[in-house]
This record gives C-alpha cells, structure tokens and sequence, in this order.
C-alpha cells in the first residue's frame, strides 16, 4: 500500500468498511474475531484526529454509533445531515431539492408524488423498501434489491423527477425478511435522494465549518458512493472488498487520489488508519 500524510481529520464509512459483517467491530469478512480495528481506533484516538463517521444510517443510528466510537461528528443519510457536539448541533443538506418544496422533506415530497411507489412497480420483485430501516428517513427513500441505477435514473427524468437520483450504497446479506426475487440477489442498498447531495458534498460542508481544507483530510470508505468522498479529501481509501465488487475496477481507475487495502473490512479500514498517522 501507498503511505500518506499524517492527517487532520478522519471521515469515514462504517457498514461493510469500519465494521465487519452484520455491524460487527470484532469479526473480519470472514468471521474470525480480530482486535485489529479496535487498536487501530485507539491509535487514532491517541494521535488526536477526529474521526467522522460518513454513513447511509440514518440520524438517530449513527449519533449513537459516534458515541460508542468516541467520534467528533456524524454525517447521516448518505449526506443529507451532518451533525456535531454529540448530535446537538445539525445541518441539513437539500440538495437540488426543487424551490416549489421549500419547507417540506425530500421524503414528503416524494411521497407526495408517489415516485417511489411508481418505481416499485416498474421493478416488482427487483426493488423494494429496505424494511424497518427506512421509516426514519426524511432525506432519502431506502432501497434495497438490484436494479440498474442508470436506468432507473433515466425512467425518474421520464416520470418528471429528474431531480431525484438513486445511489448504489453497497451489498447486504440476503436475509429471509426479503420478497426479493432470485435474480435481485445478492441484494444492494440504494438511497433515492435529491441530485446533489452526496457524502463529498457534506464532508467539504463540513471541512468549511472547521477551518480545514481538502489536504487535511482522509476517507475510507468501501462502496461507489464513496468514491463521490474522493474531491473533498487529500486521500481515499477504499478497502479491499469494495474494490472486488461489479464495475466497481473502472471506476476506480478514474479516481486519481484513491488507494485500495490489501485487506476486506474492518481489517483493510485498520490498514489505512494505520497508513495515514
């Protein structure tokens, strides 16, 4: 792996990057038990960089994830909140929310449109609400299933919302709460949300609020909606199980500040703190 500066500020992703499978700080990709994330987080404690955790969560789950993790900040919603001093202190992020919505969610408003419920019809038995996650967010409409995001972004601008966006959040385990059909599996998360908003756009918000500049700053992250993390920090890196996922190679290429770890998850997340103090 390339070394990098010592660094100012850590922002970063959590399910499937900081944390193993199903949330679990203790396990690497293949469920063995390993202390190496949690002394890699004591070692950033101890050097004094403020870690920011960076997630599709929503608001309520990762202040509680920042306390458990003594973290300075929290960005909610894949970018929509962002939120500080143990969740006292927040922003909202609308995106290209259009001006006619001023005052109300992207959520009210969608539902209000019924685009979601149209989309879930054009893709029966590939794409459905991401159960009981979902109905607490008020930025973004939570998906899960496999469709082509591309595709599904151009029947939007058909349907008149082409302010909206669906964002690929990564992989989940299928579980049997699922009505998915054989062929949406394995399943992915995706995030329906304002054109705009995206965890790079917070995190330079955010950077802003502090006084620090891009070179300040480092991202970990494991998913293509991390890669929209890459102009707003000085390095990204993306551990090695987001690098292994479909399409995910060329994009890659296109990202000149981006490093992939020699190891998956919570291992490969240790890797690159470890790299960058």
């Amino acid at each position: 792996m390339a070394a990098s500066s010592p660094v100012r500020i850590l922002y970063t992703d959590l399910d499937g990057t900081m944390v193993g499978p199903r949330g679990s700080f203790w396990h690497t990709a293949t469920r063995e038990l390993t202390d190496s994330p949690a002394a890699a987080l004591l070692d950033l404690h101890r050097a004094g960089v403020p870690l920011v955790l960076v997630s599709g969560r929503t608001f309520e789950q990762l202040v509680e994830a920042a306390r458990i993790f003594a973290a300075d900040g929290a960005i909610a919603e894949l970018g929509s909140v962002v939120s500080w001093d143990a969740g006292r202190s927040v922003h909202h992020l609308t995106g290209g929310l259009p001006p006619e919505y001023d005052g109300r969610t992207p959520m009210e408003v969608m539902a209000g449109l019924g685009v979601v419920e149209e989309l879930l019809a054009r893709h029966a038995g590939r794409l459905e609400w991401h159960t009981p996650w979902h109905a607490t967010h008020r930025t973004d409409a939570l998906l899960r299933g496999r469709v082509d995001p591309l595709a599904v972004d151009a029947e939007l601008a058909e349907m008149g919302a082409g302010w909206l966006t669906l964002n690929d959040n990564g992989s989940i385990p299928a579980t049997s709460r699922m009505s998915l059909a054989p062929e949406a599996l394995p399943p992915r998360v995706y995030h329906l949300m304002p054109r705009g908003i995206s965890k790079g756009a917070a995190i330079a918000w955010d950077l802003a609020r502090r006084g620090l500049t891009p070179a300040d700053a480092v991202a970990i992250g494991d998913s293509v909606s991390d890669l929209e993390m890459a102009p707003a920090v000085g390095r990204l890196w993306i551990t090695a199980n987001g690098a292994t996922v479909d399409g995910m190679a060329g994009r890659l290429a296109a990202v000149p500040n981006v490093t992939v770890t020699d190891a998956a998850m919570g291992v490969g997340w240790a890797q690159a703190v470890r790299a960058c103090l």
